[in-house]
């Protein structure tokens, strides 16, 4: 028997990160991971146009949450071996809900 999905109960997390030049992006955490490295977040960009989520690759973004006078930041990790490792668990705990292409 299929289960029902109610939408109503569907509410994603959704954070907004600003670039360098004050360009805001909208994204839906899929994922955290927590490890002895840190604490870490695969997002998902959202879109406000539907057209626009079917052009786009639906790379996933992964960044390091870091905390600083009680606040959460989100910061691009900078080491490739910290980045590829943590990519690669993340690759592991979503591929059986989402098609993950190999670069």
């Amino acid at each position: 028997m299929a289960e029902q999905i109610n939408n109503n109960e569907y509410n994603p997390d959704i954070v907004t990160l600003t670039d360098d030049n004050g360009k805001e992006y909208t994204f839906e955490v899929l994922d955290a991971i927590e490890s002895d490295m840190g604490r870490y977040l695969a997002l998902l960009p959202t879109y406000d146009n539907p057209q626009k989520l079917l052009e786009e690759s639906g790379e996933l973004v992964i960044v390091k949450v870091g905390e600083e006078n009680g606040e959460e930041y989100f910061y691009e990790i900078e080491d490739d071996d910290e980045y590829e490792t943590v990519a690669d668990a993340f690759v592991d705990r979503l591929e059986e809900f989402f098609e993950i292409e190999d670069k």
